[in-house]
């Protein structure tokens, strides 16, 4: 089974309930980039009349998580996967339609490599950046990804 942006949608539904009802949505996927979109509603606000900074995470990690899980399929190994580490940070109220995007597929083909030739665990970090639609950027999420061949 190919992992494209309607499989990857599907899955947050059953999977990842709370992605799926607050508007998380992956719009583009290739062996670089993965693009994730959600619109600021009701449902994923904060008191402050801005996206809650959670459902940026949220939006932000699937950027570099749906990556991750393409470059395992297209290995053919089983590699399990875990973010040890993430930070963000936020420059603007997030108001609007917010576009995550991570371009580092590179870097993982290059762990996973690491991790199938050395048979030890290895970390990469990612990075996705969130812009409004006038551009701008609102919020800067860093997530450390570990991988470790199955036996």
């Amino acid at each position: 089974m190919n992992i494209s942006p309607s499989k990857l949608n599907s899955f947050l539904m059953f999977k990842l309930p709370a992605a799926y009802f607050t508007g998380v949505r992956v719009k583009y996927l290739d062996n670089q980039k993965c693009t994730v979109s959600v619109k600021h509603r009701w449902i994923n606000q904060n008191p402050f009349n801005s996206m809650f900074w959670a459902v940026q995470g949220m939006a932000a990690e699937l950027t570099t998580g749906a990556l991750v899980m393409k470059k395992i399929k297209e290995s053919g190994k089983k590699v399990s996967m875990l973010v040890v580490t993430n930070n963000a940070s936020f420059s603007k109220k997030a108001t609007g339609r917010i576009v995550f995007e991570c371009n580092e597929g590179h870097k993982i083909d290059e762990a996973i490599k690491k991790a199938i030739v050395s048979k030890q665990g290895q970390t990469v970090w990612l990075n996705a950046k969130g812009v409004n639609e006038d551009g701008i950027e609102v919020s800067n999420f860093n997530f450390e990804w570990t991988f470790k061949i199955k036996d």
